[in-house]
């Protein structure tokens, strides 16, 4: 197998610095020997997990690895480079051996006579790596590499002496042309320009790694569709296992679903908020979100999911057949707060900018830049309140400085200390504004349920329109999740919705086949 494969912990892997973008195990980065890598066993499971948990539906019904549940979900899953933090203890460290595995290389190159032991080694893995990237039906150039680096021959050369390095890395070169996805064609063309040998196999090791994520990215696009649809048997056969072993484990997802019908069937309420909302309704998707016809699965439902996101940590009644997405609604909900507060941030500093600063799309996207990275730093470590004195702090004095950069007349000391009061203020839920922006960032989530993102992003209502592309992420991910969700637990959520609507409702639009 290739070292960029399941079992792949060699140095050679270990050069391509890539990983998946869901958790995972760690590989390890230490290596004793260069020249020789060394492949380790696959990890064994702990089989205790069930036994030590097993009341948690998670641990009961959740077989499939989460890279699997990944992709099912996430329609837009890709695995991605890895990128460490300038200057943090890992990337030094990984700098540091890789460092010492290339000069390693060169001493043996450079040796008299040299040493192509090494060269032998990554050969070798580069042979099988170019192999991993072709299709099934490629058996010309599948011949063309085995004979090309045939090991048995090249390991002849190498003991006579002549292995000609420079003449083999050309032929890869001209191989990875013809197999890369146009996005690399760039990447590859610069290593023509490399002399030095071994910085070019460093360079095509690393540009391989690309090319090999690539690759991995396109089976898993070809296979996506046939594992959403083992995915969905499988687990409704689980669930339904689990359901036969303990009938009343449908409790909290009954008690779920009469509580979205239970507040769409109350009358609407009356005052600013209430007309704030209902007064985007105008042929367009709020209107369908606001609706007044008859309840009906699908608006309970969706109102059910639009619940989830403001579920109590606490509050251990959980529906059942969600809990397997309770880790990704959570994130959901944290990334629907940053988005509430960074549209927040932008409103409130719009109306101190002036219409000049705040119409320039440069000085726009410079300061939602800011923003979004303060709000990821500071409110990871840092209560809310404290974390939002830091970014009014640094959003005032962005303001500050690009209206005199601009020859305008900068923000008197009163209007900065009531600008940066005004932003510190957006930290507190009932604060107006946030309450605001918050209520139509989930009116946005209910249009995506109903009509589908692309439509529900024609008709944003106000002061969302600067993170229109943050929602459109948000609303897929959303619709996503809980469209899967509603492909495996359909029929349970039929029969429920059965006994809390007219039976004409119900038979009108079943959930089975949303």
């Amino acid at each position: 197998k290739s070292g960029f494969g399941p079992r792949g912990r060699d140095s050679i892997s270990r050069m391509t610095d890539v990983e998946e973008n869901v958790p995972g195990k760690d590989p390890g980065d230490t290596e004793s020997r260069p020249c020789k890598p060394e492949n380790s066993g696959p990890t064994r499971e702990d089989k205790s997990s069930l036994k030590d948990h097993p009341s948690r539906l998670r641990d009961t019904v959740n077989d499939v690895s989460k890279l699997s549940s990944e992709i099912v979900v996430n329609r837009d899953f890709r695995m991605e480079e890895k990128v460490l933090p300038p200057g943090s203890l890992e990337g030094r460290i990984r700098e540091t051996m890789h460092d010492a595995f290339w000069d390693h290389l060169k001493e043996r190159l450079s040796a008299t006579p040299p040493d192509f032991n090494c060269a032998l080694e990554l050969l070798k893995e580069i042979k099988e790596i170019l192999l991993s990237l072709l299709l099934p039906r490629q058996n010309r150039l599948r011949n063309e590499i085995e004979e090309a680096l045939d090991m048995d021959l090249l390991k002849q050369e190498a003991e006579h002496g002549s292995l000609n390095v420079p003449h083999l890395s050309k032929y890869i070169l001209n191989m990875m042309i013809l197999l890369c996805a146009p996005v690399r064609d760039e990447a590859v063309q610069k290593l023509e320009n490399i002399s030095d040998p071994v910085l070019l196999l460093r360079g095509i090791f690393q540009v391989l790694g690309l090319m090999k994520m690539d690759m991995v990215n396109y089976t898993i696009q070809s296979v996506q569709p046939q594992l959403q649809e083992h995915s969905i048997q499988h687990e409704r056969a689980k669930f339904q296992d689990l359901l036969n072993k303990q009938p009343g484990f449908l409790d909290h997802t009954t008690r779920w679903l009469t509580r979205a019908a239970t507040e769409l069937s109350a009358p609407l309420p009356s005052g600013p908020d209430a007309a704030d909302a209902t007064s985007l309704a105008c042929s367009s998707p709020s209107e369908a979100a606001n609706s007044p016809e008859p309840l009906s699965p699908t608006m309970v439902l969706s109102q059910g999911f639009l619940n989830l996101l403001l579920w109590d940590p606490e509050d251990d009644e959980f529906p059942e057949t969600l809990l397997m997405d309770r880790a990704r609604l959570q994130e959901l909900e944290a990334q629907l707060r940053q988005l509430t507060i960074l549209a927040s941030v932008l409103l409130v500093s719009g109306s101190f900018s002036g219409s000049v600063l705040f119409g320039s799309p440069q000085f726009v996207d410079k300061l939602k830049r800011v923003t979004k990275a303060l709000l990821v730093v500071e409110f990871k470590s840092r209560p809310e309140e404290e974390a939002m004195l830091t970014v009014s702090e640094q959003v005032a004095q962005e303001i500050h400085q690009s209206l005199k950069n601009m020859g305008l007349a900068a923000l008197s000391s009163d209007n900065t200390a009531s600008l940066i009061g005004q932003l510190q203020n957006v930290a507190r839920k009932e604060n107006c504004v946030r309450s605001v922006i918050d209520q139509r960032i989930h009116l946005f989530l209910k249009c995506c349920l109903v009509l589908g993102v692309q439509r529900s992003l024609l008709d944003l209502p106000g002061g969302l329109t600067l993170i229109e592309a943050e929602l459109a992420e948000l609303g897929q991910k959303f619709v996503s999740l809980t469209y899967h969700n509603q492909q495996v637990f359909g029929p349970y959520y039929t029969e429920i919705l059965k006994s809390l609507l007219p039976p004409a409702q119900v038979l009108e639009t079943e959930v089975a086949s949303l």
